[in-house]
């Protein structure tokens, strides 16, 4: 135990100089004695390549000393090592195995991987059940991603009866620990009112918080709700500036309405070129009404060389996708 204890403070530099290597060696030696927690911590040293060559195989052994000893951690983490193939073959069935003696101890981590397999049905049969049964295990705990997955159960009605206000219940637990997916989630349960009063001033609160941290999703609705000034006072320019950075990180829909403000001056200089750019990007990724207004760049030679062959083509793909006025256009 004193071996272990030592290895503990050279690695987080408790009373001592920070020392990853000489953590490696106080847990070898307490591993060598069968400590599991020195042997999960040394699995884990190897894992990472901290204060040791980075070793898969060297983890996985040492993991697996630790796991059959019941080490919780160790038991997820040789899951996660079989779920990823990592320095052993591939196996949804064995990971499930491990996660379960880690879940079965409490292991949150374990309890939510849990969850996750028996969604996709990996490993084991799928059931929204038993997933449901997991994912609230781990959110009891805490779990921000669990109890943003509870929520969605919840939402969808899977695994459990319909609850929108069940839902907000767990989209604001995970969202109070700052879960992007579940702040956005939020803000669309404000904006249509479901499970709580209808409210396009906190659906933009949430919304921002979850665009701060990069959900693109979110970005796309705060630039809606700035064009069309629900929530937060009208501004094309801010609408603008919330589109672009959903539509770099590709969402088709921010694209086209980026295309859009280009096309029209709104926020932005007027630029044809740019909006044909913007509604190619969107229109490559199968957007039908980007589609469309390509087809009118080219009818009208907007941005790029008059084609009508072009335009039709374009009509032709948004008509394909049951778009009314690419069919309009065609008939």
């Amino acid at each position: 135990m004193a071996q272990y204890n030592l290895g503990l403070m050279f690695e987080k530099g408790r009373g001592v100089a920070q020392s990853d290597e000489e953590a490696v060696q106080w847990y070898s030696k307490a591993a060598d004695q069968g400590h599991a927690q020195a042997q999960c911590n040394l699995g884990s040293m190897f894992f990472e390549g901290r204060g040791v060559a980075q070793s898969d195989k060297e983890a996985v052994e040492w993991y697996r000393k630790a796991a059959d000893q019941g080490d919780a951690v160790a038991q997820y983490s040789l899951g996660f090592m079989f779920e990823d193939g990592r320095s052993v073959a591939q196996s949804d069935e064995e990971a499930v195995q491990w996660y379960r003696k880690a879940a079965d101890q409490g292991d949150v981590v374990a309890q939510y991987n849990l969850g996750l397999m028996f969604v996709d049905g990996r490993g084991v049969a799928q059931s929204d059940e038993e997933a449901f049964q997991w994912y609230r295990k781990a959110a009891d705990q805490g779990h921000a991603d669990a109890q943003c997955n509870l929520g969605l159960m919840f939402v969808d009605g899977r695994g459990v009866a319909q609850s929108d206000e069940e839902a907000v219940k767990w989209y604001r637990k995970a969202a109070d620990q700052g879960d992007a997916d579940a702040q956005h989630n939020l803000g669309f349960m404000f904006e249509k009112g479901r499970g709580v009063a209808q409210s396009d001033e906190e659906a933009f609160q949430w919304y921002r918080k979850a665009a701060d941290q990069g959900d693109a999703v979110a970005q796309y609705n705060l630039g809606l709700m700035f064009e069309d000034g629900r929530g937060v006072a009208q501004s094309d320019e801010e609408a603008f500036q919330w589109y672009r950075k959903a539509a770099d990180q590709g969402d088709a829909v921010a694209q086209c309405n980026l295309g859009l403000m280009f096309e029209n001056g709104r926020g932005v200089a007027q630029s044809d070129e740019e909006a044909f750019q913007w509604y190619s990007k969107a229109a490559d990724q199968g957007y039908a009404r980007a589609k469309f207004n390509l087809g009118l760049m080219f009818e009208n030679g907007r941005g790029v060389a008059q084609s009508d062959e072009e335009a039709v083509q374009w009509y032709r793909k948004a008509a394909d996708q049951g778009h009314l006025q690419a069919q309009a256009r065609l008939s």
